[in-house]
């Protein structure tokens, strides 16, 4: 009984028989234990004191039960709470278990029952503890296996992962091309009990059908014209591990029907083989196609949808996360300043406003493409705008709303437009020369042109 020891438990009721009664039942179960007689007693305590269970009367003097529970809720103590009701409290227990009570016990009070209520209560009171410092945990993360982020969107995709990653269930992960899908999919191996088994990827979009179908599961030798000796797939490859299937809406129908078997059945044929291969393979797909659309139009089979997203995970794209913007940018940036032998310290300013008005179509992937091209062309320590593609200056220019108003004079429009490029580069006219595709002299004779005063020294 010494193990309960550490447990702390209050009773509260204004019958003496009652507290005297249960706390000798509950020392005799190695539960240490504090007794009061009334609701405003009670709160007192558990206000001052760490109590893992507190039992309470509904009907007590000051405050009752009810009210309570309503404080401790209210102030967010983490004790549980398990009511005592009297006969004819019917209707207060449903209102005191649905306003948080973990359960409830009548009197006369069973010491059976009591014993098993108590033990529940602890077990819960542990899991809800848990999940709390897992949930804390998750909030304070700013990179999770090899993903990088603190953005509320991503750190529920930390959670889903948590939450799946050790059990048996397929998982799709859904969300636009770029944002990662493959790295939530090496996190879920790394996090679950196939850890030491193989990882194997397959974009179900890079091959034809025939090929496919032989690198799923293999062949026989002699299985087709070339093949001179057997071959194992990749659900024979994962045997034990993860099998990734990326882009499984690219999928062929008839590939699909033959993927439903091996999914219900975990048995296949290798391609011209008549021997039945078991496989132990936790599948987790992605797609970045819109499920229900491609589903109506018969890109993915209804029935392989489900089989494959007993947990779903949808990824944000990096627009919804934006946030996450610089995290990403110094994570890129160590690493193709150690790849490329550079010291390149970060984005002007200039840079970052375009980064943050940029739409992003091609997500992360994009990113970490623009970061490693600007270090490879940055000379000094700092990217400045001329290290960018010009596609990043149309694109943001259309996405932040601009407009040619017709009939204007086409001088009147250039001058426009000038303006508002100097007041981006907050008037460096180098810079801003480099955006509009011009030379420093032209753009020095373009502002004479327009009384625009030149104060460069």
């Amino acid at each position: 009984m010494a193990k309960n020891l550490k447990y702390q438990i209050l009773i509260a009721d204004d019958e003496p028989a009652i507290t005297v009664g249960l706390a000798e039942l509950l020392q005799l179960e190695g539960y240490e234990t504090t007794t009061v007689s009334d609701g405003k007693d009670a709160l007192k305590q558990i206000k001052e004191k760490a109590f893992d269970i507190a039992l309470l009367d509904l009907v007590m003097p000051g405050l009752d039960g009810l009210q309570v529970l309503t404080e401790i809720k209210k102030i967010g103590l983490p004790t549980t709470v398990i009511m005592i009701s009297g006969k004819g409290s019917t209707e207060a227990t449903v209102k005191a278990i649905k306003s948080g009570a973990y359960d409830y016990l009548d009197k006369p009070v069973d010491p059976n029952r009591l014993r098993t209520i108590i033990a529940k209560a602890l077990e819960h009171q542990s899991l809800v503890i848990k999940n709390r410092e897992l949930e804390q945990e998750i909030k304070s993360l700013s990179r999770y296996e090899e993903m990088v982020g603190q953005d509320d969107k991503i750190h529920e995709v930390y959670h889903l992962i948590e939450a799946v990653a050790d059990t048996s269930a397929n998982v799709l992960i859904t969300g636009e091309s770029g944002t990662g899908k493959e790295l939530v999919a090496r996190a879920i191996h790394k996090k679950s009990s196939r850890v030491e088994g193989p990882f194997i990827a397959i974009n179900c979009s890079a091959f034809p059908r025939e090929l496919l179908e032989n690198e799923l599961f293999g062949h026989e030798k002699g299985a087709f014209t070339g093949a001179l000796k057997e071959k194992p797939g990749c659900f024979e490859m994962a045997d034990g591990g993860t099998l990734f299937l990326d882009e499984i809406g690219e999928m062929p129908a008839d590939t699909q029907i033959k993927l439903l078997r091996v999914l219900e059945e975990m048995s296949f044929r290798r391609l011209g083989g008549t021997k039945e291969i078991k496989v132990d393979v936790r599948v987790v797909a992605a797609t970045n196609r819109d499920i229900q659309k491609a589903i109506k139009e018969g890109l993915l089979r209804e029935d392989i949808y489900f089989r494959l997203s007993v947990m779903e995970i949808e990824l944000p794209s990096l627009r919804e996360r934006m946030s996450d913007l610089l995290p990403l940018i110094n994570e890129f940036l160590k690493i193709f300043n150690d790849r490329n032998n550079k010291e390149v310290k970060g984005f002007s300013p200039e840079c970052l406003e375009v980064l943050r008005k940029y739409h992003w179509p091609g997500n992360i992937r994009e990113l970490k493409n623009l970061v490693e091209r600007t270090v490879i062309l940055c000379e000094g320590d700092t990217i400045a705008l001329k290290h960018f593609p010009k596609h990043i200056f149309t694109a943001t220019q259309k996405e932040s709303g601009e407009s040619i108003e017709l009939g204007r004079e086409l001088h009147e429009i250039e001058k426009d437009v000038i303006f508002k490029t100097l007041k981006m580069t907050r008037n460096n006219k180098t810079k801003a020369a480099q955006i509009l595709g011009i030379s420093l002299k032209t753009m020095h004779n373009k502002l004479n042109k327009y009384y625009i005063e030149d104060d460069d020294p």
